[in-house]
């Protein structure tokens, strides 16, 4: 696995697309894990201090040892993770705005089923900005043509699927999301730019060390999936937003 950045108390990784963080009874038949491979990889024990969905790909954060990790956990937890992704979503967006719009937990079957389902939804909040757009002669749907957004996308919050819920819920589902997308939409991307996958990446982390107090910043790459359909669509991602 990538490595974005390492010291004695955390490690950061460039998790692929389709790939779980840690075992789940959601996945049993799954064998590949981002813990259990950056574990053999690094010759430790590592503790996950937040997630990722599967589908998505980008920069995971790992502690190295059980302090260091209720730390992190608690600075993603009061929102003292600054968290950047990418997204490419249905539509034209706004330039930016910011979706605050309370969730209900989404409890598995399997995973939750001692988990109570009368939970009062729980305040969501995600911010975006528009970095560009594009419309294309083909019919989706009832239109002859389709338009798409190039989103930089911050949740402040931390709910399950926030991003996907809440792209979903302002009518701008993100390209590639099985459970909360388009399928029209999902359809003409595998068809004319062979992608078969979520188009959602966790771009940047930024959040002060537990240990030493420094700033760091750590940027993950695109995978050259993503990357492909930006450069189909003649758009260029800005590294410097």
């Amino acid at each position: 696995m990538k490595i974005l950045f390492q010291d004695d108390y955390i490690v950061a990784v460039n998790k692929p697309a389709g790939m779980l963080v840690h075992r789940s009874k959601i996945d049993r038949n799954e064998s590949v894990f981002a813990m259990q491979l950056l574990r053999n990889q690094i010759g430790q024990y590592v503790y996950p201090v937040h997630r990722l969905d599967k589908p998505t790909s980008g920069a995971l954060l790992f502690a190295l040892d059980s302090s260091v990790a209720r730390s992190m956990t608690d600075l993603f937890t009061h929102g003292a993770v600054y968290k950047s992704y990418l997204a490419i979503v249905r539509g034209y967006a706004a330039s930016f705005d910011e979706i605050n719009h309370p969730l209900k937990e989404q409890l598995d079957k399997m995973t939750d089923a001692s988990a109570s389902p009368d939970k009062p939804a729980q305040s969501a909040i995600t911010r975006y900005k528009c970095l560009n757009t594009i419309e294309l002669p083909y019919p989706v749907g009832r239109y002859a043509s389709c338009r798409y957004s190039l989103l930089e996308v911050i949740p402040k919050t931390g709910r399950k699927h926030q991003i996907r819920r809440h792209m979903k819920h302002i009518f701008h589902p993100i390209i590639g999301d099985t459970s909360h997308g388009d399928s029209r939409h999902n359809h003409f991307f595998r068809e004319h730019f062979n992608c078969k996958r979520l188009l959602l990446a966790a771009t940047r982390l930024k959040f002060t060390h537990p240990q030493s107090g420094h700033d760091i910043q750590i940027s993950a790459p695109l995978e050259s999936s993503f990357q492909c359909v930006i450069n189909k669509l003649g758009w260029i991602f800005p590294t410097d937003q």
